[in-house]
């Protein structure tokens, strides 16, 4: 039986760069595969291939043993919860921002997930509660603050697939806790696609792969890889990863030039499919 996600020797270019080299990845649903790597090496491109604001020169991506170019955008983006590094809010309620996830969702579903994302203390703590308005692009909220109502919308949506892209890494050690903590909770049952720059959530992950330069140069658990004394160990090592070596070049290309914005055009607000389970 195939695999339930996979990237399928896929390659993506940027003019002469090669961000991403001949890929091949599998993970079984409800499972967990973090890929990490330097600054630069190709991680978040993997990310928006999976959302199709990118396709593959070469290769292909599946999901569920088709090719996600033969769904239609709403229909993918309905199977797949994301949670980045640049939350995007409207200028409207926390209440009708978290609604995003499901539009038929009731007052109390949204309050729930609020509860299972570790906001609702903060947010019933505004005069205002839930019709509290987050300004433009959130900024009446803390980076922590946006990260948990992006958790409660996903949690919402429900979706049988989650990529999480670096959601942590503009945060401080407290907020990093709480946000942590309910992105635990967002990622049981789902098969899950992590990338990463930080070491503290990918420990437990069925698949670690480490790109460098565009390439998968490893792949296995976290004790494999750490008894190969390769990249991943020097990463461990360092705890700095995102920042030890990489083509410093491909990362501009990546992650200024060729970044596209989480807007409003990604997050079409249809209600999303239930999950598979439990997490082996």
């Amino acid at each position: 039986m195939a695999a339930w996600l996979q990237l399928c020797g896929v390659a993506r270019r940027f003019g002469a760069i090669a961000a991403l080299k001949g890929i091949d990845l599998a993970l079984d649903a409800d499972e967990m595969l973090v890929v990490l790597g330097p600054t630069g090496a190709g991680k978040t491109t993997c990310a928006n291939l999976m959302m199709r604001f990118w396709d593959p020169v070469s290769g292909a991506v599946k999901l569920g043993g088709h090719d996600i170019r033969d769904f239609k955008i709403d229909e993918l983006r309905e199977r797949i919860g994301l949670v980045s590094q640049d939350t995007y809010l409207f200028n409207d309620s926390i209440r009708e921002n978290i609604r995003l996830g499901r539009l038929d969702a009731s007052d109390k579903e949204i309050e729930e997930a609020s509860r299972q994302a570790n906001a609702h203390d903060f947010v019933a703590s505004f005069p205002d509660g839930y019709d509290t308005m987050v300004g433009e692009r959130g900024m009446q909220l803390s980076g922590g603050q946006r990260q948990r109502i992006s958790i409660a919308r996903a949690l919402l949506k429900n979706a049988p697939v989650l990529v999480l892209d670096e959601a942590t890494s503009h945060l401080d050690a407290v907020n990093e806790r709480q946000v942590r903590q309910a992105l635990e909770l967002l990622m049981e049952g789902r098969t899950t696609l992590v990338i990463a720059h930080r070491l503290s959530t990918i420990r437990h992950a069925d698949l670690i792969v480490v790109l460098d330069n565009g390439r998968a140069v490893e792949q296995g658990d976290h004790h494999q890889l750490l008894e190969r004394h390769g990249l991943y160990s020097q990463l461990v090592s360092t705890q700095l990863v995102g920042v030890v070596g990489g083509n410093h070049h491909v990362e501009q290309q990546e992650d200024h030039e060729h970044r596209p914005a989480y807007g409003p055009e990604h997050l079409p607000g249809i209600p999303g499919t239930s999950g598979h389970g439990h997490r082996h």
